[in-house]
């Protein structure tokens, strides 16, 4: 099933006028909030599809989504990961706007990322938040954000200054090339590795963000999904980059077996004996997993040469977003 969205001549010549917009909103429990999402981007950009995908919540998030003027569909499984993954495939459209479903992030702001993505023919362009009120932005997710930053900065690249941003605009071609694998919160992380491992063209600007509703209440927990999104980074680092990785892995145990060798081998020049034998035998064992561990960084490395390639081809076979001359 492929949800279309649909152009609209009735709100004049624009910019955005060429192309079909579709606003995806994976929501979980959000029925304080979901009214003014849905109000607040049919204010922004009257002519887009706005899609709210239903993650089993036990509210009326759905009912007051779909009086709200939205179209509402089910995602039965749980997670974040799991939603994305699902509206990406089934809508249809030239420019996709990502949003959570909390009311937190400014609609307006929506159609000057739209712009940018248009105007320099990128393929992604992040909402880096500055929060309006104290309570907006906790100091742990700050904390970790900027940690994750750092750490994805040092590893793929430039980054962005707001990586876990849940507000984003796409082009059709990072969409419909983009495997979305992971479940959870960690499909920001994998978002935004996924446009540096390829060298994507990609942008960030500031927008608002406000705190949460009355009512509403956040469904990320900062010790448990920063773990997971942790574990995801250190996965993709071992994925993507398994040379260094398993290089490293390697260097780590031929340090270990040549500290645990050396008392042994200055034993054995100055009495001819081996009395250690087991540490020995450890000292060997760890040099041949160094080896080994070379040996298997340098094989990944030609493999994810290769799904680099395929994840290339993918995205070049899809059509890009073309600027459309007005006048």
């Amino acid at each position: 099933m492929t949800l279309a969205t649909t152009t609209s001549a009735n709100h004049g010549a624009g910019l955005f006028d060429p192309y079909r917009i579709a606003v995806l909103v994976p929501c979980f429990n959000e029925e304080a909030a979901i009214d003014k999402v849905v109000k607040e981007f049919r204010a922004a950009l009257p002519a887009a599809a706005i899609f709210v995908f239903d993650n089993n919540s036990t509210d009326k998030t759905a009912e007051i989504a779909r009086a709200a003027g939205a179209e509402v569909f089910q995602e039965k499984h749980r997670g974040k990961g799991f939603v994305v993954r699902r509206m990406f495939a089934d809508v249809d459209a030239d420019i996709y706007v990502l949003v959570d479903g909390d009311a937190t992030y400014d609609a307006p702001s929506a159609r000057r990322m739209i712009e940018r993505l248009i105007d320099g023919q990128l393929d992604m362009v992040v909402g880096s938040r500055i929060d309006k009120d104290k309570a907006a932005y906790r100091a742990g997710h700050r904390a970790g954000n900027r940690i994750l930053s750092g750490f994805v900065a040092w590893v793929f690249g430039p980054s962005f200054n707001d990586m876990l941003s849940g507000y984003r605009v796409f082009s059709r071609r990072f969409v419909k090339s983009f495997p979305v694998l992971s479940g959870g919160f960690e499909i920001e992380t994998e978002l935004t590795v996924h446009a540096l491992q390829l060298g994507l063209p990609v942008d960030e600007i500031e927008t608002p963000y406000y705190a949460r509703l009355e009512g509403s209440s956040s469904k990320l927990n900062t010790w448990r999904d920063g773990f997971r999104i942790l574990l995801t980074l250190v996965n993709l680092y071992r994925a993507e980059r398994p040379l260094p990785f398993f290089a490293g892995l390697g260097l780590i145990a031929a340090l270990v077996s040549i500290g645990l060798a050396i008392p042994i081998v200055v034993t054995f020049l100055e009495t001819g004996l081996v009395p250690r034998l087991p540490t020995a035998v450890l000292s060997t064992g760890l040099m041949v997993l160094a080896f080994l561990c070379a040996g298997i960084g340098l094989v990944l490395d030609t493999v994810t040469r290769g799904r680099r390639e395929m994840k290339l081809l993918a995205y070049l076979s899809q059509h890009a977003t073309r600027i459309h001359p007005h006048g």
